[in-house]
């Protein structure tokens, strides 16, 4: 199928959706930091704020994605995204005088309110169309949420200082209000009545540990927001060691959300690749490490653009691979969950591999920094793709007595 026929009123009205609820998560980073900036040590309460209000997403996603309804999901997503513009409005109004707590319990709610809302909208998309057309609107939906990222940084700065701090919270809080009424536009759920009866895989089983059988799909998941951590993080530190301007971290970047977008659209033009998901994940998750490797090693400006380019390009892909596999190994009843899950095991790989960059940045040059970011990230792809293996292994055993049987 072809992208074309996207191009029905549901997918347009939940697109809409999906621009009015992540451009503000996309935001609020940057958002939070320049909030603060002014005030005496605002860069360090910024920090604290961003990493409060992804904490929040973290311990959020999984509670969450594990109450989702999947044939009443609306009022959870609303609720949710209720609670999300809550906590955006509530930065705005506080603004960067605020006091630290009650900045940090709206930055913890903006976090926290809408973490589900990302896997519950994933899993409504795929209902929204044939399951032939399903991978090319999953890359439809990575284009469109690298375009969200690519932008993101850019409104925050201009609203920011072209008008107050405040600004940019404001308006956060307002997008997720619009993306609440939105949701009347979109069906009430995923999976209708008649669905509900029929567990298919999951008869028997609880969510929980039909979710844990698919944990080398979140470890690989991590693997790939480690390159994005060090990508971004570590980038400006490896240009002054370069003796680079450092005003050459924005364009490179946005050559790697360049990169990514592209990537989704190419890799949306066929229904199928060859080789299974999880070894396609594998494989493309070690291609972008070693972009990503090529970027600390080559002195070169345009070397550097080039590699994280083809980073970028690559990674989209990579990213939809883990997504589809997700969407391969759970029942519909937990798929919405599992997004919340990968969601949350994403943004921990993230976090992990910033962490883990800030304390080697102390003791070893920037490149060195990124080259052992790139050995996490190949340590837990392999992990990953072993427990893939090893799952793969333990479910064809389990089911060889019932194939047999067939035959006979």
């Amino acid at each position: 199928m072809s992208y074309r026929e996207l191009a029905t009123r549901p997918v347009l009205s939940w697109s809409a959706v999906v621009v009015a609820s992540r451009l503000p998560v996309a935001m609020a980073p940057l958002a939070l930091v320049f909030l603060v900036r002014e005030r005496p040590g605002g860069y360090t309460l910024g920090a604290v704020l961003a990493a409060v209000y992804v904490i929040g997403e973290i311990i959020a996603a999984p509670v969450l994605g594990l109450r989702m309804n999947p044939g009443r999901a609306r009022p959870q997503l609303v609720a949710g995204l209720a609670a999300g513009a809550a906590g955006f409005a509530g930065l705005g109004l506080l603004g960067g005088d605020g006091h630290p707590v009650l900045l940090g319990g709206c930055a913890f709610l903006a976090g926290a309110g809408p973490a589900a809302v990302p896997g519950g909208l994933r899993a409504l998309l795929t209902s929204l169309v044939p399951e032939g057309a399903v991978t090319q609107a999953m890359s439809m939906e990575s284009v469109l949420t690298f375009a969200i990222w690519a932008a993101a940084p850019a409104l925050v700065t201009g609203l920011a200082l072209g008008t107050d701090p405040a600004v940019p919270l404001l308006l956060q809080g307002v997008l997720q209000a619009l993306a609440v009424a939105g949701m009347w536009l979109l069906p009430p759920g995923w999976q209708n009545d008649s669905e509900d009866g029929k567990k298919g895989a999951g008869a028997g089983a609880s969510l929980g540990r039909l979710l844990a059988r698919a944990w080398p799909v979140y470890v690989t998941g991590a693997a790939g927001l480690t390159l994005l951590a060090l990508a971004e993080l570590i980038l400006p530190a490896l240009l002054e060691q370069r003796a680079v301007a450092i005003g050459w971290a924005g364009p490179l970047l946005a050559g790697f959300s360049l990169g990514s977008a592209v990537g989704a659209f190419l890799y949306g033009l066929r229904g199928s690749w060859p080789g299974r998901l999880p070894v396609q994940a594998a494989v493309l998750t070690l291609a972008v490490a070693a972009g990503v490797a090529l970027v600390a090693v080559l002195p070169w400006t345009a070397a550097m653009a080039a590699g994280l380019v083809a980073a970028g390009l690559l990674q989209a892909p990579a990213m939809l691979t883990r997504n589809l596999a997700l969407r391969e190994a759970l029942p519909p009843e937990a798929v919405a969950a599992g997004y919340s899950v990968m969601y949350a095991a994403v943004g921990a790989g993230y976090a992990a591999s910033g962490t883990l960059a800030g304390g080697l940045l102390k003791v070893v040059a920037p490149s060195t920094a990124i080259l052992c970011g790139v050995v996490l990230t190949v340590t837990l792809a392999a992990v990953g793709f072993w427990g893939e293996r090893r799952i793969a292994g333990a479910r064809a055993v389990e089911e060889g007595p019932g194939v047999v049987k067939e035959g006979v």
